[in-house]
C-alpha cells in the first residue's frame, strides 16, 4: 500500500452519468494504472471513493445534478 493521499478528481454535472455516477478508471488515468471499470456514486455528501485506486470523485463547486422525479 502506499502512503500518497488519494488523488482527488472534480468533474463537473456534464460528466455524470445516470443516477450520479462517474465511470473509474477515468480517461485521464494511465493506462498502466487501469484495473476493472467501476462506477462511483457521488450523489452523497464528499462524493464518493473507488475501491480499486482509492481515488475520490467529487462534483465541482457550483455544479449541481439534475433533480430526480
Amino acid at each position: 500500500m502506499s502512503s500518497q493521499a488519494p488523488s482527488v478528481v472534480e468533474v463537473s454535472a456534464s460528466e455524470v452519468q445516470g443516477p450520479g455516477v462517474v465511470a473509474c478508471p477515468n480517461p485521464k488515468m494511465a493506462l498502466w494504472s487501469n484495473h476493472p471499470r467501476v462506477f462511483v456514486d457521488i450523489t452523497h455528501e464528499g462524493g464518493g471513493k473507488c475501491p480499486y485506486c482509492g481515488t475520490v470523485y467529487k462534483l465541482k463547486d457550483g455544479e449541481t445534478l439534475h433533480a430526480a422525479h
